[in-house]
């Protein structure tokens, strides 16, 4: 029996361009070891992302010709330079009549949901080509929204269109505003980020993977039905590490604006941060190599800016320099990934 393989993507705006460098060098390795049409969506079985980690899934599972991937990852990352900085502007007058974001949304979707439309145009999420998860919070109803790919193959009331999905999952509180958007059958629903209650998508993706049919979804036995930990390989990708404290004497009677940016921050992390130790502690209770099936990737942000919302152009080199950074010091974990993806395909 082969493992299943599972990608999982944190949230993070612009530092998703973080997750796409790392990617790219894996998908690099595939295409010297496979040929040049290799693609990352062709070798995980499932994919799961939060926030721009939904956008990434959304772009590495755009189906292609033959139910294979359209896209590298490259055209992610091309999509994060190149229209990051239009996506994220905020213009003198919004500066100045919002200063901060104090009094509405700080970032107009607008440019976001055109770049959307662009891109992804009508695909509808029962068309990606694996199995995924994408998480959004439904605010009127109080309850997490998950976005699966196999449910949406299922029955109309489960499909959305993907450019919709992606709105939805990166509509990040203070950023962008919320959601407002329609399944294939007719039902609306008010949608914000996904990070804010999953910012680390793995332990969603896990639960999830644990009821899916595998080996029938593929038509191939050599995949499990229903998997256990033992059956699967694990690789989430976070979008980057900070070290920045938050001082009692700051924080002491901020009141509630003073809270809103250190909450949202401690929010993200500190649940990227949790879902990490869960899954590495479940993957330690395996046999000796089983437990080597686990792999958290966050690299270090070094001089890039923490704020997801920094799209200049400095920043994204900064950005880009930290991901090869942390390929450069980890060839030799990458590789091992790329070895167990290539080992796991059917």
């Amino acid at each position: 029996m082969k493992k299943i393989c599972i990608l999982s993507l944190d949230g993070g705006g612009i530092r998703g361009i973080i997750s796409c460098i790392v990617l790219k060098y894996i998908e690099e390795q595939l295409q010297k070891q496979e040929g040049a049409e290799a693609r990352l969506g062709d070798y995980f079985d499932m994919v799961a992302g939060s926030s721009t980690g939904g956008l990434i899934t959304a772009i590495i599972l755009c189906p292609g010709e033959n139910s294979k991937a359209k896209h590298s990852i490259k055209r992610g990352l091309e999509l994060y330079s190149e229209k990051g900085e239009d996506i994220f502007q905020v213009s003198f007058w919004q500066k100045l009549i919002n200063p901060f974001g104090l009094f509405s949304e700080k970032i107009s979707q607008e440019a976001l949901e055109k770049n959307l439309t662009v891109f992804f145009g009508n695909i509808e999420l029962r068309e990606l080509i694996k199995p995924c998860l994408i998480t959004s919070y439904d605010i009127e109803n109080r309850r997490a929204k998950l976005f699966n790919s196999v449910e949406a193959s299922r029955q109309s009331t489960d499909n959305f269109l993907v450019k919709d999905i992606c709105r939805a999952t990166s509509a990040a509180p203070t950023y962008f505003a919320p959601a407002r958007i329609q399944s294939m059958y007719g039902q609306y629903f008010s949608l914000i980020d996904g990070g804010m209650f999953a910012n680390n998508p793995a332990l969603c993706a896990y639960a999830e993977a644990r009821k899916m049919p595998f080996a029938e979804l593929f038509k191939n036995h050599q995949k499990p039905n229903y998997p256990s930990v033992n059956d699967m390989m694990m690789v989430s990708i976070g979008t980057g590490t900070e070290s920045k404290s938050y001082s009692f004497q700051k924080l002491n009677k901020a009141g509630k604006l003073g809270w809103i940016s250190p909450v949202i921050d401690i929010l993200m992390s500190a649940n990227a941060e949790t879902v990490d130790y869960q899954l590495d502690q479940m993957f330690q209770t395996l046999g000796a190599r089983n437990q080597k099936n686990y792999f958290r990737i966050n690299p270090s942000l070094r001089k890039a800016s923490p704020e997801m919302d920094n799209a200049s152009e400095k920043n994204i080199e900064e950005l880009i320099q930290a991901g090869l950074s942390y390929i450069d010091e980890n060839k030799e974990q990458l590789n091992q990934i790329v070895q167990k993806l290539t080992k796991n395909e059917i």
